[in-house]
């Protein structure tokens, strides 16, 4: 099983987190709408089971409640990944939403690293969501979870659709990296942990 769940307290947040790469049930609550609404957009989209219970200080701003759940969500696909024996590795997916193009590239490669080639207005979408929030979470989860994550909105007028075109270009690419393809570890190094 290709599952993990864990949990993160600091004296910030609290996150609990359950991953199935292999599907199941979503549920998502952090108390920021939005976000809320682009991680259900990952996990229908990346075909994954997903359980994210997050509170935090979202009286400062939600950029603690943000970034940490990005690294719990980056540890758990880690975790469930084990030695990644059989994966696809790469994945890369272009993803409209109405007037906005989104593109997300990645590699299961062990190796962490995140360009996120994103510029979006100062602007408060939902209860409480900045943009560049959107950035915290990219960075963390792809830090956290050990993997090469290039992030692109191409072109677009709405923020909301480009956000949402950008999570659910990170779900399909996921999806694709994820898929299994055989038994062997796809590295002529013979490993893709870090």
């Amino acid at each position: 099983m290709r599952t993990a769940s864990l949990e993160r307290v600091t004296g910030e947040t609290r996150v609990r987190v359950a991953l199935d790469l292999d599907g199941g049930p979503a549920r998502v609550a952090t108390g920021l709408a939005f976000f809320d609404h682009m991680l259900m957009q990952l996990a229908r989209h990346g075909g994954l089971g997903l359980e994210v219970e997050a509170t935090g200080d979202l009286e400062v701003d939600g950029h603690h409640l943000v970034e940490d759940v990005g690294l719990c969500l980056g540890e758990a696909l880690k975790a469930a990944l084990g030695d990644k024996a059989g994966i696809a590795r790469f994945g890369e997916a272009h993803v409209p939403l109405d007037e906005s193009l989104a593109r997300v590239v990645i590699d299961l490669s062990g190796r962490p690293w995140c360009r996120y080639d994103v510029k979006l207005p100062a602007l408060i979408l939902g209860n409480g969501f900045h943009p560049e929030l959107a950035r915290e979470f990219f960075i963390a989860f792809a830090q956290r979870g050990a993997f090469d994550l290039h992030a692109t909105i191409l072109y677009g007028e709405n923020t909301h659709h480009q956000l949402e075109a950008l999570f659910k270009a990170l779900a399909v690419a996921l999806k694709r990296a994820l898929k299994r393809e055989g038994n062997d570890i796809p590295s002529t190094k013979g490993t893709l942990t870090s």
